[in-house]
């Protein structure tokens, strides 16, 4: 199903028009720390240079740090190992959303975690319609 998945899916990889505008028109930009490729080449309807990357693993844009976001919109005009500072100490990795995954954030309450949330403390007061 190799062929067949480039064509018809669009969700574990490049798309075959992804692929063909890649070979076509694109010219290889840069690659990121998590093996991401990024590609300009043509120009949109604004006349500004096309620019894309296609994914190593899934194709989910959390994947993609920020400094090659800005790039990817135009933020920045040169790469951004050129355009911008060098990172702080106190700056943390990008990190994919894990939202829907084994390592989503799951507080004490979840169900994922049994359902038991800590007791109320003795400062809270639910609301009631009659009492006001």
């Amino acid at each position: 199903m190799g062929i067949l998945a480039k064509v018809f899916t669009w969700w574990n990889g490049a798309t075959f028009g992804t692929w063909l505008n890649t070979v076509r028109k694109g010219a290889k930009v840069g690659e990121d720390h998590q093996g991401n490729i990024y590609y300009e080449g043509g120009v949109d309807v604004h006349g500004n240079p096309r620019r894309w990357v296609i994914y190593n693993g899934a194709n989910d844009s959390s994947r993609v740090p920020a400094e090659w976001h800005g790039w990817l919109h135009h933020s920045i005009e040169g790469m951004p190992e050129s355009c911008l500072p060098p990172p702080r100490v106190w700056e943390k990795d990008s990190a994919p959303n894990a939202t829907g995954t084994a390592n989503a954030y799951r507080p004490s309450g979840a169900l994922e975690k049994g359902g038991q949330r800590q007791k109320a403390t003795g400062d809270y007061e639910a609301w009631s319609p009659e009492a006001s």
